[in-house]
């Protein structure tokens, strides 16, 4: 029977109405005054920080909306900003230097939506308001650490094969030279070197010295491994500032572009991202006593540094190991069921460590972290000044001769190592980065344009509502349905993809869709008029005009889709904002209108004796 839908299209058709409306819903509640706990480094939020949180609250006369654990963080909610900032200043006195607290804005999404993964669209810095970063990695730095850590690797290959050198040394950014004691060990020393050469450096021979050169190809590495890992540590440490989509990309050779939608302590996340870290293995020195060193007497060959609670460690100034060598790190128990953290290097680091344990067995190895935060001066040429601070993050005995996996042991809860484990894989930064440029989008700005944005949608929504309604009567009715459906479920899909974001090129697309949108339905109509004006009857021009137009519909989205696929690959930021709510919206366009209206217009007039139509 023409324009009779089986009952499991209906059924489909109900099941997207109520997955559109149930994953737009979350939109309405907006968002919540926030202020967030997250541990630094060790430290750890229990339920004792939880009540030390409520205690200070409770003692400032501030009234929270709620403080609760969520998602591995604390977080209390307020009705306002002036009780946010409040609160931000009474908790921080609490809870201290161990703890960050970072104003955000927290989804208020009911719990029930929540439960089934619901929640608001997340927002682009354009329309929530946030903080943007340009950060540039000090390259020079990455490449004379590549130096340093040549050197070293020189020193011990020449001594396990035997050949005895007067010096290494630096004589220029990316060259080493070395100085052999005679003719004969320059000659083996430069057959050794050859064989390791491969793509990482030349060898130059004067005399007894052998110059070594790191290739172009070499630096190029050094430079994109670099830029490529700092990217992910960077990526770890906004994490930290518990930011829903933060956009964390790499601009040219050697730069980075940070955007972090919401974020309202900029101060916080200068201090987080800014701050530049790295790691060093270094046996402990047990053979001068520390209380010497205490007092000024430290020995050539070693270093004092103090542990994370204030305690001494005096450690030899040879590296081991450095952090970038660490290829995972993940926390666990031993046979004991004793927190620990498991360790894998590369296969260099592999090698290194091998031979830098095997004569240390029983002795302790300490772990120091590194870090280069920002004094707030500036050099000659006007770029920020670092200051370096180290600590000795953990003390461990080597128990056997390591290689590529090894643990630490002697850590004192399982959150701790979960806490070390995180630290590891996200310390290992090559080079110290610099925040060269710094914008802050007010949320007013934002609240602005999200004003702006929602007023072009609803003007030109209410303009296609009243003309479908005057010229199509009837049927215009039910295009207008599916073109709220259609809204509904752009709006349904982008709050449910993980990685979308909503921006105000991307409300754009949401507009010029609305008005794509309806273009489907005219063609419909015009095809059911043309057919009624040849003397069809009302049941077969139905049919034809929905048949007919298919094609045509699907000519004109198609070719359209791959406008905006092409938009998505080629552009970036506010055009790949577009091109997502643009590609969204001519698929749920289409739907409603072919499968939406074909729906509607069945049921009302499908397999009955109709005289007129109204259309």
């Amino acid at each position: 029977m023409l324009n009779k839908y089986p009952l499991w299209k209906y059924l489909m058709l109900i099941f997207v109405i109520i997955f559109g409306f149930l994953y737009a819903a979350p939109n309405l509640y907006g968002e919540d005054p926030a202020i967030q706990v997250s541990g630094v480094h060790s430290a750890v939020v229990d339920n004792s920080t939880l009540d030390k949180v409520r205690s200070a609250l409770k003692e400032d006369k501030l009234d929270a909306k709620s403080v609760a654990m969520e998602n591995g963080l604390l977080l209390a909610r307020f009705k306002d900003t002036d009780t946010q900032l409040k609160a931000q200043e009474a908790v921080t006195k609490v809870l201290g230097d161990d703890y960050s607290v970072a104003l955000n804005l927290a989804p208020a999404t009911p719990g029930w939506l929540r439960a089934v993964d619901a929640g608001p669209m997340k927002l682009g810095l354009d329309l929530r308001g946030g903080v943007h970063f340009l950060m540039e990695v000090d390259m020079n730095e990455a490449l004379n650490k590549a130096e340093e850590q040549m050197q070293q690797d020189l020193r011990s290959n020449l001594r396990e094969e035997g050949l005895r050198y007067s010096g290494i040394r630096r004589v220029a950014q990316g060259k080493v030279k070395v100085t052999l004691r005679d003719t004969d060990t320059a000659n083996k020393a430069e057959a050794f070197l050859q064989k390791g050469a491969a793509n990482e450096y030349t060898l130059e021979r004067d005399g007894d010295s052998i110059t070594m050169t790191l290739t172009e190809a070499r630096i190029k590495e050094i430079r994109e491994y670099a830029l490529s890992q700092n990217i992910t540590i960077i990526r770890n440490r906004v994490n930290e500032l518990g930011v829903a989509e933060p956009l964390v990309q790499r601009q040219g050779t050697s730069r980075i572009l940070v955007e972090l939608p919401g974020v309202q302590d900029t101060a916080r996340a200068k201090e987080i991202l800014g701050a530049t870290a790295t790691l060093e293995f270094h046996l402990v020195d047990t053979q001068h006593d520390l209380g010497d060193a205490i007092n000024g007497h430290v020995p050539a060959g070693s270093v004092l540094y103090k542990s994370r609670d204030g305690r001494p460690v005096l450690a030899q100034k040879h590296i081991m190991l450095t952090g970038d060598h660490i290829q995972d790190a993940q926390s666990g128990f031993d046979e004991y069921q004793r927190p620990q953290v498991n360790i894998k290097l590369d296969s260099q680091g592999g090698d290194m460590m091998s031979r830098a344990t095997k004569d240390n067995i029983g002795k302790p190895m300490a772990t120091v972290f590194i870090e280069y935060k920002p004094t707030g001066d500036k050099d000659e040429n006007g770029k920020p000044m670092l200051k370096k601070v180290e600590q000795v993050i953990q003390v461990a005995t080597i128990q056997a001769r390591l290689g590529r996996s090894f643990r630490i042991t002697g850590i004192n809860t399982p959150q701790e190592a979960h806490n070390l484990a995180l630290l590891l894989r996200a310390g290992a930064l090559l080079a110290p980065i610099q925040i060269v440029e710094e914008r802050t989008v007010g949320p007013s700005l934002g609240a602005q344009n999200i004003q702006d944005g929602m007023n072009s949608l609803i003007y030109g929504f209410i303009a296609i509502v009243i003309f479908m309604a005057i010229y199509y009567r009837a049927f215009g009715l039910v295009a207008n349905m599916a073109l709220l459906l259609n809204v509904v479920l752009i709006v349904g899909i982008m709050s449910l993809i993980p990685g979308a974001t909503l921006t105000l090129p991307g409300i754009a697309g949401i507009v010029l869709t609305v008005g794509m949108s309806v273009d489907a339905n005219v063609l419909i109509f015009e095809r059911i008029r043309e057919e009624l004006r040849a003397g069809t009857g009302i049941q077969k021009a139905i049919h034809n005009g929905y048949d007919n137009a298919f094609s045509t519909i699907a000519d004109a989205n198609i070719t359209t889709m791959i406008t905006a696929l092409i938009l998505f690959g080629v552009g970036s930021g506010p055009v790949k904002g577009f091109a997502v709510t643009l590609a969204i919206g001519i698929l749920t366009s289409m739907f409603t209108a072919i499968v939406g209206t074909r729906a509607v217009i069945n049921l009302i007039y499908g397999g009955r004796r109709v005289e007129k139509l109204s259309i």
